[in-house]
């Protein structure tokens, strides 16, 4: 996966083997970014991997 890429929220879903309502629980509260781009929502690769990084390093506490 590209650094810069922007991916779907199905696209998501799938990177991170969760679904729909736990996407957007995530989005909602803040703890994974996205943009709007007209109706659709968007999810930066880089944001999957800050989120995953963050959650890896709160479970090692």
């Amino acid at each position: 996966m590209r650094d810069n890429e922007l991916l779907t929220v199905p696209e998501a879903m799938a990177h991170l083997k969760i679904g729909r309502s736990a996407l957007y629980d995530l989005l909602r509260t803040r703890r994974l970014a996205s943009l709007t781009i007209g109706r659709a929502r968007r999810i930066p690769t880089h944001a999957l991997d800050d989120y995953v990084q963050r959650h890896l390093e709160e479970a090692a506490r």
